[in-house]
C-alpha cells in the first residue's frame, strides 16, 4: 500500500459505493422537479386512458416528439370535461419520474382544450352530464323577486359588466341596494373564484338579519371569445349554483353567447 495510487484507490472506496438504482431514479426526480416545477406545454393526447383508480394517463405528442402525462384523482376532478385521442390541449404540470420503472412524465396539474371546436366538445359533454343529473329542469327553478330591495353581483370589479348593470338598476329604481361579490371571471382560477363567491353569498345570508340579506344574485361578465367564457362553463360551478338558496340571474357576455351557467340559473 505505499504506492500513491492504490492508496488513493483504497482510500475513496467509501466515496465510489455505486448508487442504487432506486438512489439514482430518486435523484433524477428531484432534479427535474426542481427544474421543471410548473410547465405550459401544448399538444395532441393520444393514448388516452381512464383507469378504474380514477386516474387519467395519456400521451402527449406534436410532430416531432411525445411526453407520457398523467393526471391523478385529486387533480382531474377540477376538469370540466373528459380529454379524448385526437384532442389538441394545453396542459400545466411539472415534470417527475415514475420511479418503479425509471420514466419520466408530466403530472397534469390543469388542461385546457385549444381551439372553438374543442371548447364546443367539452360544452356537449358536460351539458350532456348535467342533463342526466336533471340540474337544468324547470321543477328546480327558484322564484325569482319581482321586488328585490338588496342585489348581489358576483363579477369583475374591473370589468364593464359591473358598471353597466349599476347603470341598468339606477335607471330602473333607486331602491335597491347592491352589493358587489368581485372575483376573477377569465383565467384558470376564475371557476373555483366565482363558485366560492356564490358559496360565500349564501354564507352570508344564513348569518344575516332578515333585511340585510341578499335577495337575488347576478353572476356575470361581459362579452369575449368562447375560451375566455369558459370558466361559465364548469361542472362544480354549475353545481354550486344549482345548490344556491339564494336566486340566480346569469349575465355572461352578449345574447348569442350560450353558457352552462346560463342554463343551471333562474
Amino acid at each position: 500500500m505505499n504506492s500513491p495510487l492504490l492508496r488513493s484507490l483504497f482510500d475513496d472506496e467509501d466515496e465510489r459505493r455505486p448508487l442504487t438504482i432506486s438512489e439514482l431514479n430518486t435523484e433524477i426526480k428531484n432534479a427535474l422537479e426542481r427544474r421543471f416545477a410548473s410547465v405550459w406545454i401544448e399538444g395532441e393526447i393520444t393514448n388516452f386512458f381512464d383507469a378504474s383508480s380514477g386516474h387519467w394517463y395519456f400521451t402527449l405528442s406534436d410532430s416531432d416528439s411525445q411526453i407520457k402525462a398523467a393526471c391523478f384523482k385529486g387533480e382531474n376532478w377540477r376538469i370540466r370535461f373528459k380529454p379524448f385521442d385526437g384532442l389538441q390541449v394545453r396542459v400545466r404540470g411539472k415534470v417527475t419520474v415514475y420511479e418503479p420503472r425509471g420514466e419520466y412524465q408530466v403530472a397534469v396539474e390543469s388542461l385546457e382544450p385549444i381551439g372553438e371546436g374543442a371548447l364546443r366538445v367539452a360544452f356537449e359533454q358536460i351539458k350532456e352530464k348535467l342533463e342526466k343529473d336533471r340540474l337544468f329542469e324547470d321543477e328546480f327553478k327558484r322564484p325569482l323577486p319581482y321586488f328585490p330591495k338588496r342585489v348581489g353581483v358576483v363579477t369583475s370589479p374591473n370589468g364593464a359588466a359591473f358598471h353597466d348593470i349599476l347603470n341598468v338598476l339606477s335607471r330602473r329604481t333607486k331602491s335597491v341596494s347592491i352589493v358587489l361579490i368581485p372575483t376573477v371571471v377569465q383565467g384558470e382560477t376564475a371557476p373555483e373564484s366565482i363558485r366560492l363567491a356564490v358559496q360565500d353569498a349564501n354564507l352570508f345570508n344564513r348569518n344575516a338579519v332578515e333585511e340585510d340579506r341578499i335577495d337575488v344574485l347576478i353572476v356575470g361578465r361581459g362579452g369575449g371569445s368562447s375560451e375566455d367564457l369558459s370558466a361559465f362553463n364548469e361542472e362544480q360551478l354549475a353545481r354550486t349554483i344549482f345548490a344556491s338558496e339564494i336566486p340566480i340571474i346569469s349575465a355572461v357576455g352578449h345574447e348569442i353567447d350560450l353558457t352552462i351557467a346560463d342554463l343551471v340559473a333562474d
